[in-house]
């Protein structure tokens, strides 16, 4: 077995040359047949070697089944892809498809395949069509049953359309599925009736086989194979409208990955029947053929792509997770004066708490916990302070871009127009200025409030917060001459992107599985807490889970990241703009205000801004990317989007800052 599928694989590698040429390739298949055709031993001998492929590999289950997930399940393609990325293949195999990966392997092996003309296409059939004899295969289902008049190649078809309707069924009698469809799609019933549409095809193609040529049985068969094949079709196009139906429902109520898998795998499936029958029933079915293997081959290239997979499957959770922060960042963005004096009394009272956090935080370094604990109460300690900004409606500035970006892409929905344009460039300006009030209230009470507890404690206790190797390690590390502190600012700014992710993905989890209704309603949670009760924890979840999330994460992401990368030998760390004033101040309080005379701190205060300026920008374009590429906006789209921002931050730079005077309108308005 091993020899003769080496020997098809060389065979392959032949044909293929070096690659360079899908041309040369068809050329000298062309080669190969010339010969075949001059000595009749060497086609009688490429026809028995058919013949045992043909018993040995079942073509069944490849033409079925390639490119498609053995269980309509993401995770469990995912380890598939990994194995095949790691593990070699081997030619000693009866698996139709690790074979076909073996001896095509090469994307010029999908041209030279599109590039067979009829010719050659009919000169292969011949040299192959010579092994259709009914042989020993019969035990293997490799023959068609005596009687019916079909070849093995057209057997091995209809079994591979009737593997794929059972598929189609079966994924469309999944309870993830059926629960999801519109009762218009379910009252047609479109899966119901589909293997009795594909035995309808079966049984008149087998009459069309047997009726005599020219009698008026051959008339009937040919009708009624073509009112089965339509009729099938048909109910392949009801199956993938009851699959869009779903759709709609996911866009309403929360993405999964898993759910969206299983739609793309059930519309995938239904394109591979209507391929199949075109390879049975198209005026020519050998080009037809030739284009199923060509796809095949594209296939094959993707299921060793990971990230094809993530990409393809993601999309979806990737627009609902930019859509779910759009939500919650429209909170974020001021367009008034009077909103943006809410502002800078949110982020004062963000900046106070704070304060207090930084304090805290420079008392469990005095504890002396190892890296990991360290990290881990620091963690902890953020994200315990980041929900308590959030639930007394402050702000923290940083927070704010990776969760207003989606806000802003979401008013792009006509750029064709310019006035759309000037609308979304006065979200930009709207958004800067929010951030702008946003971080001077938290840096302009932070650095205050750790200053008035530093002497408060030193006036009690005697005593410095810091003492002077802990404030000559703040000093050193926010030094704006070490490049690592703005690489960390940077990288700080990763983090807060993940951080809207995590809220993205929480809330739409929180909506797929309708936890908020459960919570409403369920007997248990009602019975314990009350109906009234129950209905507030589930308001109150339901607008605060994003925030939540997002807190959370921020905050252990913030404490745990940079000891897990030390392990790891990458020294990363964050730099917070708040979190940095906060700790400079209480490193000045500490050395005394004689510090101030030093150029350490002076190059520490010049750190500040940028470091602000970094842990937003970054933050802001990634999310900003992200909802452009759920929205589908091409290169050019962005382009003019970037040139119209520029346009206004030259013809209005303090638009970017503060709002204009009462009356004045917005910034594009004139």
């Amino acid at each position: 077995m091993a020899e003769r599928h080496l020997w098809l694989i060389r065979l392959l590698d032949w044909i293929r040359g070096d690659g360079s040429s899908a041309q040369a390739a068809v050329s000298r298949l062309q080669l190969l047949l010339d010969a075949a055709q001059a000595q009749p031993a060497l086609a009688q001998r490429l026809s028995e070697w058919w013949q045992v492929l043909r018993i040995t590999v079942d073509a069944t289950t490849l033409l079925a089944d390639f490119g498609f997930a053995s269980r309509a399940a993401f995770l469990s393609e995912l380890g598939e892809r990994l194995r095949l990325k790691i593990l070699p293949g081997t030619p000693e195999t009866t698996d139709a498809a690790e074979l076909f990966m073996l001896a095509l392997p090469r994307a010029v092996d999908a041209q030279w395949l599109t590039l067979l003309d009829a010719g050659t296409l009919q000169r292969i059939a011949g040299l192959i069509g010579r092994a259709d004899a009914p042989g020993p295969a019969a035990a293997l289902n490799a023959n068609p049953p005596a009687g019916t008049g079909l070849s093995s190649w057209q057997y091995v078809l209809l079994e591979a359309i009737t593997y794929c309707v059972s598929q189609i069924r079966a994924i469309g009698f999944s309870p993830e599925l059926r629960t999801r469809m519109s009762a218009q799609a379910l009252d047609a019933h479109p899966f119901h009736a589909l293997a009795a549409d594909a035995d309808a095809v079966r049984r008149s193609f087998g009459l069309l086989l047997g009726a005599a040529a020219g009698s008026p049985a051959k008339d009937e068969a040919t009708a009624a194979l073509a009112g089965a094949v339509q009729q099938l079709k048909d109910r392949l196009d009801a199956c993938r409208t009851a699959t869009n139906s779903v759709y709609a429902h996911l866009e309403a109520h929360g993405i999964s990955v898993g759910l969206v898998f299983r739609l793309r795998q059930l519309r995938e499936r239904v394109v591979r029947v209507r391929e199949l029958m075109d390879c049975l029933f198209s005026p020519a079915p050998e080009a037809s053929t030739a284009r199923l293997l060509g796809k095949m081959v594209t296939l094959a290239q993707d299921r060793a792509s990971l990230r094809a997979l993530v990409t393809s499957n993601a999309t979806l959770l990737a627009a609902k997770m930019a859509e779910r922060s759009a939500e919650t960042g429209e909170h974020y963005i001021t367009r008034t004066a009077i909103e943006y004096r809410q502002m800078l009394r949110q982020a004062a009272g963000g900046g106070i708490a704070t304060a207090g956090t930084t304090l805290l935080k420079f008392a469990i370094m005095a504890a002396g916990l190892s890296a990991f604990w360290g990290g881990f109460w620091a963690g902890l300690l953020y994200a315990a302070s980041f929900v308590f900004i959030q639930l007394m409606h402050w702000t923290l500035a940083t927070k704010q871009p990776a969760m207003t970006a989606p806000a802003m892409v979401a008013k792009l929905k006509d750029l064709a127009s310019s006035r759309a344009l000037e609308d979304f460039v006065d979200e930009v300006t709207h958004l800067v200025r929010s951030q702008v009030a946003a971080v001077l209230g938290n840096v302009g009470l932070v650095a205050p409030s750790v200053l008035l507890a530093s002497w408060a404690w030193q006036a009690t206790t005697r005593q410095p917060v810091l003492d002077p190797a802990q404030a000559a390690y703040v000093l050193a590390s926010l030094n704006l001459l070490k490049p690592s502190t703005l690489l960390f600012a940077a990288f700080t700014g990763v983090l807060l992107f993940a951080s809207s992710l995590i809220a993205g993905w929480a809330e739409n989890w929180f909506v797929l599985h309708r936890l908020d209704s459960a919570l409403r309603y369920n007997p248990r949670i009602t019975g314990a807490l009350g109906e009234a009760r129950a209905a507030r924890w589930s308001d109150f979840m339901r607008r605060q889970v994003s925030g939540l999330a997002a807190n959370i994460s921020l905050g252990f992401m913030l404490g745990l990241i940079p000891p897990v990368l030390g392990f790891v030998g990458l020294g990363l760390d964050v730099r917070h703009v708040t979190l940095s004033m906060g700790q400079l101040a209480a490193a000045v309080a500490s050395l005394g205000l004689q510090s101030l005379a030093t150029a350490s701190v002076w190059w520490c205060l010049a750190a500040i801004p940028l470091i602000g300026v970094l842990n937003l920008l970054v933050s802001f374009w990634l999310a900003f990317h992200l909802a452009l590429r759920a929205r589908n906006l091409g290169g050019a789209d962005r382009a003019r989007i970037y040139a119209a921002i520029l346009a206004r931050l030259r013809r209005q730079p303090m638009s970017f800052i503060v709002p204009g005077k009462a009356g004045q309108g917005e910034p594009g308005h004139g």
